[in-house]
């Protein structure tokens, strides 16, 4: 039955389609390999709807009974630049046709953002264009292939592709009929703006917090705040004794002097932003010393590495706000921040509250976060939920927020952190179940999530 499909679905016809803004630049069949083999249309589009606009697209369509008849896009990472090929995989052999986009840009490193150096343009693509001439060219595209729109269809993304997932409810409200916001940066330019204040505010290199403080600081954590738990619950109210790790005789490898005690206090710290007052929220205690956490996002490891928390602030502030490559960070000033974040907030972030749109049309918003993120703290992640409760009323009936205790970012940590978050939107679009008690697994282990 599938090799009759597929003689009757001809990927080569789609080389000749005429996009708005785009062009197919081929069309070919192809099979996954594996434990599982679908054979599939991937389409390739470049979209150029501004004069600067080089938008890069893939859409993979299962032929013939290998299709569910539904349609996912998937988010994007960071400062995007290539693929999304491993969530589109994902999607696939679950029998969606699925999409993704580069973001309107090259790159083999996402945290690099050179391509936006005075290229105005290219930051709109990044920030909202892309991702909607990704939609519009994959349901034409689909449409013209199946002779058939999708029956239903979902966004999913996290981190930056949470951020669209977002800004797809906002901006996009008809685009979707289910979205999954993991991680977001809803507000980009306030979290890099965050970084930027924090880079200025560490006093050197002294503050650094090796892994093995990083360790006795968690020890700390999880002793005075659950218990000796190997995670915190809810580690909200976690008000750890920095001052009792501080060395009262000889240096060891785990006290700590009085800069590391004051680096471990401004990654904690609540903040205000320099361009209109609004939270710049700090890290949850609980993860510190886990692999993945503070060494990855905020300190850098033991060997060197520098941590990628620093990376998105410096690309954000010296190829977009300030226009300078050779960009010292240590010079830049709350003007500086605040200039940048009044310039771009209107293109990068996705935290408007008004989502009536979305909710009008019958969209269902899942999004979740983990308490222990060190990427994107989990406060804007709760901020963006009680200001939609606070515009809109009652909300559980389309929008649910769920905290992963122990979950880093996106993923991960010391803790069952897995969820079937697919699952729960289908359910809640197809089957009008909406989603309560969810189950997070790994190692053998479960916890069960509630909705926010």
């Amino acid at each position: 039955m599938l090799a009759c499909a597929a003689r009757a679905e001809d990927c080569g016809k789609l080389a000749a389609m005429t996009l708005p803004h785009g062009t197919v630049t081929s069309a070919e069949q192809l099979s996954t390999e594996g434990a599982t083999t679908i054979v599939h249309c991937r389409v390739r589009v470049t979209a150029k709807p501004s004069a600067d606009s080089d938008i890069r697209i893939e859409v993979w369509i299962p032929l013939g009974t290998a299709w569910n008849g539904k349609f996912e896009q998937v988010g994007n990472g960071g400062f995007a630049g290539a693929m999304p090929y491993s969530r589109m995989l994902r999607a696939l052999l679950l029998g969606y046709a699925v999409a993704g986009t580069d973001d309107g840009h090259q790159s083999t490193d996402n945290v690099d953002a050179s391509w936006a150096l005075n290229h105005e343009e290219k930051i709109k693509d990044f920030g909202w264009r892309a991702i909607s001439e990704t939609t519009l060219a994959s349901k034409l595209i689909i449409q013209r292939f199946k002779s058939k729109a999708a029956v239903k269809s979902y966004f999913v993304g996290c981190s930056d592709g949470g951020r669209e997932a977002l800004m797809m409810a906002q901006r996009f409200p008809r685009y979707f009929d289910g979205i999954v916001a993991g991680a977001p940066a809803s507000a980009m330019t306030r979290l890099l703006s965050s970084g930027a204040l924090r880079s200025a505010q560490l006093t050197s290199a002294e503050g650094h917090l090796s892994s093995a403080r990083l360790a006795a600081l968690q020890s700390l954590v999880l002793k005075s705040c659950g218990n000796g738990a190997r995670y915190l619950q809810d580690p909200r109210q976690c008000r750890p004794d920095l001052q009792s790790l501080k060395c009262t005789g000889a240096a060891t490898a785990t006290c700590f002097t009085d800069a590391q005690v004051e680096t471990a206090q401004l990654m904690y710290q609540e903040q205000k932003d320099p361009a209109k007052g609004a939270p710049l929220y700090g890290v949850l205690p609980g993860a510190e010393a886990v692999k993945g956490s503070w060494d990855v996002w905020l300190m850098g490891t033991d060997d060197g590495q520098k941590p990628a928390g620093l990376g998105y602030t410096w690309n954000y502030m010296a190829n977009m706000v300030m226009h300078d490559p050779h960009l010292d960070l240590a010079k830049v000033t709350a003007g500086d921040i605040a200039r940048g974040e009044l310039r771009y907030a209107s293109i990068l972030d996705a935290d408007d509250p008004d989502l009536s749109a979305f909710k009008a049309r019958g969209g269902k918003l899942i999004q979740y976060h983990g308490w222990n993120d060190p990427g994107i703290p989990p406060g804007y992640s709760l901020d963006y939920h009680a200001r939609v409760a606070a515009a809109m009323g009652k909300i559980d009936d389309f929008y649910r927020l769920y905290m992963v205790p122990g979950m880093l970012h996106c993923g991960g940590g010391d803790a069952p952190t897995n969820v079937d978050w697919q699952a729960a939107i289908e359910a809640w679009v197809e089957q009008g179940t909406p989603p309560g008690a969810l189950i997070a697994r790994g190692e053998g282990e479960t916890q069960t999530l509630l909705p926010f």
